[in-house]
């Protein structure tokens, strides 16, 4: 890397021009060798995305159940009255006795 740097530093257009002719030449070379590695790079990259796309659907499923747990406790608890008899939505309320 030092030389590509030192090369680009310079500004000296023969160099410039000389790395694009090797590159030109090298990039039949190169090209299947670096198609390997960069279809294991992808492949690599979409399974991890499908396996973080599953995790955070699971993940979302068990919180909207959690969630849904937690109202049915608030609305069974509001119901309830707080003192563990079931509210009927009226009051008991004692009866007149007849005189």
């Amino acid at each position: 890397m030092a030389i590509f740097e030192d090369a680009l530093k310079g500004g000296n257009i023969v160099t410039g021009l000389a790395i694009g002719v090797g590159m030109v030449l090298l990039a039949p070379v190169l090209k299947p060798l670096v198609r390997p590695v960069a279809k294991s790079v992808l492949k690599a990259g979409v399974a991890i995305y499908d396996q973080g796309r599953t995790a955070l659907a699971e993940l979302n499923e068990q919180a909207g159940d959690i969630v849904a747990e937690v109202r049915a406790e608030i609305e069974h608890e509001q119901r309830m009255g707080g003192n563990g008899q079931e509210r009927t939505g009226q009051e008991a309320r004692p009866q007149a006795t007849p005189s």
